[in-house]
């Protein structure tokens, strides 16, 4: 496939293609049946076509709807069915996709892409520009006024002056836009993309049963001939660990995501696993506008309280990145390495800190998490023993995936919460839900000064300025005490030694396009 970084604007490559000074598969666990390389799969044997595979999901869906959907662990899956102008790259980067190649104009505001030949819906129909311009104007909200989607927020118009080609205007110049393009197509005035979604993507769908699975089948009319390899793949919602664990010793699944690294440990022969660091922050969140939560010492004096390396040793066994702010290091260019030690453990700091808020003798709140997260939930009872050293005590309330989705991030009607955000492509876009007006800040976080420097990292095309504006943000957020940055916890895939091909990105995808079974 042609790859879409010879444009004319020069600046454009170095913005998009993250050059990442950590391998993208590193921290390789100690046992022997771990690789560092998911990609020498394909070398091994040439790949062969057929058959189906079940993998494991530890949360339901919360909308087949591409574009009312929030949940990572949602777009993960439906990475299969749906597709965007361009898709991402396995090192970060960007390629192409329903779109061929495209254009930018000289002052940055209009963007021009020439649409592939041979694409086909799943139902059967021909893609054209007029299904690109329903779908983004949905996301931009052209008509409604209110954008779906943020990374569209900034998208003046969309336009289609012939069947195969797209045009969109931007309001202002905006360096990050390109990501967005990245955003599902759908055809133009479909109705029922919740109940039977259709994409263009390598796999189609068969079937969704809340709380149990959703099946995808191969989509004949790809348009990469010989792509997916896969008949059908099965994603089975297990919220239990260990019922996952031992479906997947018992053959009864295949692959395993985010398997807990103790449990990958103990497997042998006939498995392979795959660790490595995900762009994925881990954070302790405030409701910043909840007391005493909106007062930055008390924030501040549970940052001293927590033992990040604790953590990391305690929970992740090892296998995980300290963090400063709201950026991963797989990031490097834009992370600031800085803030790492912002906050070391100091309890007679943190006390000191509580005392002058007003709390000598602590106080009690709720920590709210997932249940369906095991790893978040035991990291809540480490970091609830190490705020007793203080005088804080903390209760761990456990709900349902879709309780968190409705009431914490949805409803901000919370205190605190532990959860993982999930990286993008771009830091604005990781970054930008700390902006005050930001539907998705359920942090409750506001600062001007924050919301004015992602403003000039919005629109600056200057590379080394951008990377400042970057740097800076993060400064801010962490001095801020906005939440508690723990860790970019690595993320282990434990799959059968028969299985071929499977890929590992930077962002939050389970790509099967590529995977086949060695027979």
């Amino acid at each position: 496939m042609m790859t879409l970084y010879t444009r004319k604007r020069t600046w454009l490559p170095a913005l998009l293609l993250f050059v990442l000074s950590l391998a993208l598969l590193s921290g390789c666990s100690n046992s022997s049946n771990v690789d560092s390389d998911a990609s020498e799969d394909s070398k091994e044997s040439k790949p062969k076509s057929g058959g189906s595979i079940v993998v494991a999901i530890p949360q339901d869906l919360d909308y087949l709807d591409p574009h009312l959907a929030e949940a990572a662990g949602t777009r993960e899956v439906t990475f299969n069915i749906f597709e965007g102008l361009l898709k991402a790259t396995t090192d970060g980067g960007l390629d192409s996709a329903i779109a061929k190649s495209y254009e930018i104009s000289k002052d940055g505001l209009t963007y021009t892409f020439a649409l592939r030949d041979g694409v086909k819906f799943h139902n059967g129909q021909d893609l054209t520009s007029k299904d690109v311009v329903y779908s983004y104007s949905k996301l931009a909200g052209l008509d409604s006024g209110k954008p779906l989607s943020a990374g569209f927020a900034n998208v003046k118009k969309i336009e289609a002056p012939d069947d195969k080609t797209v045009v969109v205007g931007l309001k202002e110049n905006e360096a990050a836009v390109i990501t967005a393009f990245t955003a599902p197509i759908i055809p133009a005035d479909y109705k029922d993309s919740n109940k039977t979604p259709i994409g263009t993507g390598p796999f189609k769908f068969v079937e969704y049963k809340a709380g149990q699975h959703l099946i995808v089948e191969k989509n004949k009319d790809y348009y990469i001939k010989g792509v997916p390899y896969l008949d059908k793949v099965e994603f089975r919602i297990l919220p239990d660990p260990e019922a996952a664990f031992l479906a997947l010793q018992s053959g009864e699944i295949d692959i395993y995501p985010r398997i807990a690294t103790e449990k990958a440990e103990q497997l042998t022969t006939g498995f392979k696993t795959i660790s490595n660091e995900q762009n994925l922050v881990q954070l302790l969140a405030f409701n910043n506008k909840v007391k005493p939560f909106n007062d930055i010492k008390v924030r501040q004096a549970i940052n001293y309280a927590v033992d990040k390396d604790e953590i990391i040793k305690g929970v992740a066994l090892g296998k995980g990145t300290k963090i400063g702010s709201n950026l991963s290091p797989k990031l490097s260019k834009y992370y600031n390495d800085s803030l790492e030690d912002l906050y070391p453990t100091d309890i007679e700091k943190a006390k000191k800190l509580l005392a002058e808020a007003g709390l000598p003798d602590g106080f009690q709140f709720t920590i709210t998490v997932p249940s369906v997260y095991p790893f978040h939930v035991d990291t809540a009872q480490v970091i609830t023993n190490q705020l007793e050293k203080v005088g804080i005590k903390a209760k761990i309330e456990t709900v349902e995936w879709g309780v968190w989705l409705e009431r914490v991030y949805q409803g901000r009607d919370y205190e605190t919460t532990i959860i993982g955000l999930d990286g993008k492509l771009d830091p604005y876009e990781i970054l930008s839900r700390y902006i005050s007006t930001a539907d998705n800040n359920f942090l409750n976080y506001k600062n001007p000064k924050l919301d004015k420097v992602l403003d000039q990292a919005k629109v600056e095309t200057d590379e080394n300025k951008r990377i400042s504006f970057i740097k800076e943000a993060q400064k801010i957020i962490a001095e801020d005490a906005a939440a508690v940055f723990i860790m970019d916890p690595y993320t282990n895939v434990t799959f059968k030694d028969t299985i071929k091909g499977y890929k590992t990105y930077p962002i939050y995808v389970q790509d099967l396009s590529s995977v086949y079974i060695e027979k």
